[in-house]
């Protein structure tokens, strides 16, 4: 048999749980929640009935939820007794009273008020990554969930994050809750936010935080075969390449055919500001994205910013012919409206994959010979 105390620490225990957390904090069909009390044996009512009527009498003074209680009928006894069989409780604020716990009531407290003030899609994140929020002002965790509803992709237009004003945010609002803005913004877009980095997401000027990785595709121009270098340092730091390939993916570099005077820039995502860089104006730039409405407003940022370069298999036509064993669909697709930078082509490519229902092919399931001779086809005609 099981005293108050017991099970009160048991349900303390719990609270630290993120997925019973989670369930009960947020999902009404968890409850009632009904804990078993258990029954003192024979034994103990014959040998022990002062720990028994201690165990009752702990139990009747119980004010919370309620407890059930049971007649039994013990050998050692003239008379059925009435013991607690079981503690029911009908809410999370009697789960948390219930602990008997101070810090879970204030941490319980905290996120209450954080979820009235926050849009649901963000009740799950703070209840599972508590100790993200409770470490904060609570007005900073309600500012940051303003923020993410308000951001959308590109939105920075190459301003570093400091000097976006959204929400009436200060300069330093970013620094201090980045993790929570990308993690809110994961949510929105699907993981995009974590997967490209925060700038690389919002078209921000990257201050240092997105390292590109850089291959040489030639073999003799880097002092390394791969180096990674950060985005703002490409914007003044010429590479030593006639030829240069921008690629979405950074997992995608074993698909590139060794080049000559080819280097690869890979991984920027939606951070391409550093396009910019004068010195890019003297190379031959190449682009490779995935084929989905990302990877082509991807393709139209570049070319706002490199109207020169010439894109690799990101066409109707290997579309079509790779999709019907590789397409997949896009969970979270871009803007309805036509990116900026598009051609006629690419921009009724994008309206077809943004109303197909597998409308994303991904670099990586083009096969690797594919991606070969698209290549060797565009750095020969550059050397021819």
């Amino acid at each position: 048999m099981k005293s108050p105390a017991e099970l009160a620490s048991r349900l303390a225990r719990q609270w630290q749980n993120a997925d019973l957390r989670e369930q009960r904090l947020l999902r009404p069909e968890s409850w009632p929640l009904t804990l078993a009390i258990g029954k003192p044996t024979g034994a103990a009512v014959r040998d022990k009935i002062g720990q028994v009527r201690e165990h009752l009498r702990q139990w009747r003074e119980v004010t919370i939820g309620q407890v059930q209680w049971q007649p039994v009928r013990f050998q050692s006894t003239s008379e059925a007794i009435d013991i607690p069989t079981h503690w029911t409780l009908e809410s999370p604020s009697q789960w948390v009273q219930a602990t008997a716990s101070s810090e879970v009531r204030r941490e319980y407290d905290a996120l209450s008020r954080l979820a009235s003030a926050l849009d649901p899609r963000f009740h799950s994140l703070i209840v599972r990554r508590r100790s993200l929020v409770l470490d904060k002002p609570e007005s900073d965790v309600i500012r940051s969930g303003e923020v993410a509803l308000q951001l959308q992709p590109g939105c920075a237009d190459g301003k570093p994050l400091r000097a976006l004003s959204v929400a009436g945010t200060d300069s330093k609002f970013f620094e201090r809750n980045r993790q929570l803005v990308t993690l809110m913004l994961d949510i929105r877009f699907d993981g995009q936010a974590s997967e490209t980095g925060l700038e690389a997401f919002l078209g921000a000027e990257d201050e240092g935080h997105h390292w590109l990785p850089v291959a040489d595709l030639d073999g003799s121009l880097l002092p390394f075969s791969q180096m990674r270098v950060r985005a703002r340092e490409l914007q003044n730091t010429p590479l030593p390449a006639g030829h240069l390939i921008l690629v979405e993916n950074e997992r995608c570099l074993h698909q590139l055919p060794q080049t000559i005077d080819t280097i690869a820039v890979l991984g920027s995502g939606l951070n391409l500001s550093w396009l910019q860089a004068p010195w890019l104006a003297d190379k031959v730039v190449a682009y490779w994205g995935d084929l989905d409405t990302w990877g082509l407003a991807m393709l139209g940022r570049a070319r706002e910013h490199l109207s020169r370069l010439t894109p690799l298999l990101m066409d109707r036509l290997t579309f079509e012919r790779f999709a019907p064993e590789n397409a997949v669909e896009e969970p979270q697709p871009a803007s309805e409206m036509i990116p900026p930078g598009l051609t006629r082509e690419e921009a009724m490519l994008y309206n077809l994959l943004l109303r197909s229902d597998r409308g994303r092919l991904e670099q990586e399931f083009l096969p690797v010979s594919v991606v070969h001779d698209a290549v060797t086809r565009w750095a020969g005609n550059l050397e021819g």
